[in-house]
């Protein structure tokens, strides 16, 4: 939750990059819908013009090829589009492109789950995002998945890449500073594909004092030198907030302190 301020340039004409709505079906984490996104970017009081829905999970088909159910997602983002298009919440065009994901590591049989995307939402779908963060210690009080583990380095997982290069989609990855070694490694192999550094690949914190946040942004620096170096990558700013050992909620905050505590990362960028 982010402390309530007034904007400091209402009229510059936003586009929101990284968007999500959801609807998981548990009390402690409420409904967030095109209603919902609408009132917040009225309430904002910027000028958001249009936002991009990135998968988070939500909607899954129940039935079906688990491959296939990824699908059920993009054709939700898509109903909110629709709605949005109507005019009926506002000027802002919600999930006015739709990020999607699909299972990489079906090779080259991800083309028929990539294409049922685009099926889906024809007018809005671009591409998929794949979430990659591991640490050892596991994210968000969950413990590790280690099936993510080096996945980068997948020959299956590249060939899915293959297929996503040869559709013309781009790649979202989320992963973290500790991987991103792997993730140039990847960015190298496919030279002609655009691929997006989520989270400006997320500092992990320290813990249990093993190692102090200088070397942590000391390796982060390093790492986000050489994605810089690739010009098929492109980087958000986003994400920093997260409370990444524990609920991945941020404390409330006032802009002014998240710009502090996030400055020396995001001018590492410019």
């Amino acid at each position: 939750m982010i402390a309530d301020e007034s904007p400091l340039e209402p009229a510059r004409p936003i586009i929101d990059p990284h968007q999500h709505l959801w609807d998981p079906g548990i009390p402690i984490v409420p409904p967030f819908l095109v209603g919902d996104m609408a009132a917040t970017v009225e309430a904002s009081g910027h000028s958001i013009t249009h936002t991009v829905f990135l998968e988070c999970r939500a909607m899954y088909r129940q039935d079906g090829p688990d491959a296939m159910k990824p699908v059920g997602e993009v054709e939700f983002a898509n109903g909110m589009a629709a709605m949005s298009a109507s005019g009926r919440y506002g000027p802002c065009r919600i999930a006015a492109a739709i990020v999607g994901t699909a299972d990489l590591r079906l090779g080259s049989r991800v083309t028929d789950v990539l294409e049922a995307h685009r099926g889906a939402a024809p007018a809005r779908f671009r591409g998929i995002r794949v979430s990659l963060a591991y640490a050892e210690e596991g994210l968000f009080g969950a413990p590790p998945d280690h099936s993510i583990k080096g996945l980068m380095t997948d020959s299956r997982f590249r060939e899915g890449v293959d297929v996503v290069e040869e559709l013309g989609l781009t790649l979202d990855i989320w992963c973290l500073h500790t991987q991103l070694a792997e993730f140039v490694q990847l960015a190298d192999a496919f030279p002609n594909q655009t691929i997006v550094l989520d989270h400006l690949g997320t500092p992990l914190p320290p813990r249990n004092g093993a190692i102090s946040d200088e070397a942590v942004f000391s390796a982060w620096h390093d790492g986000i030198r050489e994605v810089a170096r690739r010009p098929n990558i492109l980087i958000k700013v986003g994400g920093l907030g997260m409370d990444l050992p524990s609920s991945g909620n941020s404390a409330r905050r006032s802009s002014t302190d998240l710009a502090a505590a996030s400055r020396p990362y995001v001018e590492s960028c410019i």
